[in-house]
C-alpha cells in the first residue's frame, strides 16, 4: 500500500495502530459520505417523501454491497447495529423447548456467553462448552465440536476467527459435521450453526453460500473500517423459517393499503426494527469501496497473512515474549504474553499496553482470557509500524 493511500485514513497519521479487531479507522471518503448524507437529509427535510425515497435507496444499495462481499443474495441480509445484536436475533428468535441444548466454544466473547446463559435460564436449556482453546496449536477443532454434539443439540455457537487467540476455525467442515449429525432422537431436522463474525468479515475472502452456515453476524466498524453502529446478520435461505422476530417495528412488518399490520416482511428486513442512523449506510459503502481499490479480497488477505507472520516471527525472537500460537497466524490477530520471569518481577500486560501508547504511540490491547496482549495487523499496516511495536516492547522489558 502506497503512503498516499494511507493518507486517506486520518487516524493512521500520528500513531502505529494495531486495534482493528476493536475498531477500524475510517477512510476520509467514508467520513465525507456520512457528513454529506446528514447535510442532504436536512436540506430535503428529515421527514419528507423525498427523504423517504432516498433512505430506501440507501438501504437497498448497502444491503447489495454487503451481500456481494459475502457471496449471498441481498434478501438474506438483515441490517443491524453490531455483532451482538446480530447474534441475539437468532439466539432469541428460535422457538426453544425445555431440554434443548446449545454448544458453545470456550473462546467466545463474554457478551455472547451472557446472552446464552440468560436464554438457558429462561427456557430451561442445557449449555455445553467445547474446549477449542486447546486446539490452538494441536488437535482438530472440527473433531472437538463433533465429539461434543448431543442428540438434543439444537444450536452451535462459535466465532469464525477467535477474538482472543486469533485461531481461524475450519467453518465449512464444522458446519458440515453439525448439519449431518442427526440421530433419530433429535426432533429437529439439523443442528444449526450461529457464527460471531466480528473478526472475519473484512479479513477472510468469504462465500457464505458455499460455507453453508445458517446465521452469520458481523459488523462494519472493525476490519471493514466503516462507521460504528452499522453491521448485519446473514440468515441462510434454508434457516430462514427457523426464526421469529423478537424486537419488532415498522421496518419489519408488512401493511395493507389501509395501514393495518398483515405480517412480517418475507426477507431479512423482518428482523430490522425502526429508525436508524441512515447516513452511516453511505459511510460503510465507501469504506468497502476503499478496500476494493487496494486489491482483491484474496490479495488483501494474503497481505494480512504475510504481515502477521512477520510480526509473529519478530515477537518469537524476543527472549521475554511468548506467542500463543506456535505456528504462523492464519489471519490478522497476533496474541502474545510476557514470560513468567517478567510477570513475577512486576510487569503486567496492562502496563505494557499503557507504556506502548504513552511512550511510542503504539496502540494494542489486553485480553483477559487468556491473559495476553493482542495486536491486529491489517493489509495496510506498515513494516515500519511492526518494527515500532517490537522496539516498544524491547524498551519496556529492560525497565522491569
Amino acid at each position: 500500500m502506497k503512503q498516499t493511500d494511507r493518507q486517506q485514513i486520518p487516524a493512521l497519521k500520528n500513531k502505529a495502530y494495531f486495534n482493528y479487531g476493536g475498531q477500524g479507522p475510517m477512510p476520509e471518503s467514508a467520513l465525507t459520505a456520512i457528513f454529506k448524507s446528514y447535510q442532504l437529509i436536512q436540506e430535503k427535510g428529515p421527514f419528507t417523501g423525498e427523504t423517504g425515497l432516498w433512505v430506501n435507496e440507501e438501504i437497498a444499495a448497502t444491503r447489495e454491497a454487503i451481500a456481494s462481499e459475502l457471496g449471498v443474495t441481498p434478501d438474506t441480509i438483515t441490517l443491524t447495529e453490531n455483532v451482538s445484536i446480530g447474534c441475539n436475533i437468532p439466539l432469541w428468535g428460535l422457538d426453544w423447548q425445555p431440554g434443548d441444548r446449545i454448544l458453545i466454544g470456550d473462546c467466545e466473547h463474554p457478551g455472547i456467553v451472557a446472552a446464552i446463559d440468560e436464554i438457558a435460564r429462561r427456557f430451561d436449556l442445557q449449555v455445553s462448552i467445547c474446549p477449542l482453546m486447546e486446539t490452538l496449536n494441536e488437535g482438530n477443532p472440527t473433531l472437538a465440536i463433533a465429539s461434543h454434539l448431543h442428540p438434543n443439540t439444537r444450536l452451535v455457537v462459535l466465532s469464525h476467527i477467535l477474538w482472543n487467540t486469533g485461531q481461524v476455525l475450519p467453518l465449512t467442515d464444522i458446519v458440515k459435521v453439525c448439519h449431518e449429525f442427526n440421530p433419530k432422537s433429535n426432533p429437529y431436522p439439523k443442528i444449526r450453526v450461529l457464527v460471531d463474525a466480528a473478526q472475519s468479515v473484512g479479513v477472510l475472502p468469504l462465500n457464505l453460500t458455499e460455507i453453508g452456515v445458517d446465521y452469520y453476524a458481523f459488523t462494519g466498524h472493525k476490519w471493514w473500517c466503516g462507521p460504528e453502529g452499522l453491521g448485519g446478520l446473514y440468515v441462510s435461505p434454508d434457516a430462514a423459517g427457523t426464526l421469529h422476530p423478537t424486537f419488532i417495528g415498522w421496518r419489519s412488518i408488512a401493511m395493507n393499503s389501509t395501514g393495518d399490520w398483515v405480517g412480517f416482511k418475507p426477507d431479512g428486513r423482518r428482523f430490522e426494527v425502526a429508525t436508524s442512523a441512515y447516513p452511516l449506510l453511505a459511510g460503510l459503502r465507501k469504506a468497502i469501496a476503499f478496500h476494493h481499490g487496494m486489491g482483491t479480497p484474496q490479495e488483501r488477505y494474503d497481505r494480512i497473512q504475510a504481515l502477521s507472520h512477520q510480526l509473529w516471527t519478530k515477537l518469537r525472537d524476543l527472549p521475554d515474549i511468548i506467542c500463543l500460537k506456535s505456528t504462523p497466524p492464519e489471519a490478522g490477530l497476533v496474541s502474545f504474553q510476557l514470560n513468567e520471569t517478567l510477570l513475577k518481577s512486576g510487569a503486567t500486560h496492562d502496563k505494557l499496553v499503557k507504556f506502548l501508547e504513552k511512550e511510542h504511540r503504539v496502540m494494542v490491547r489486553t485480553i483477559l482470557n487468556p491473559n495476553c496482549v493482542r495486536a491486529c495487523v491489517h493489509y495496510f499496516t506498515l513494516e515500519s509500524e511492526i518494527e515500532r511495536l517490537i522496539q516498544g516492547i524491547q524498551d519496556y522489558c529492560p525497565q522491569i
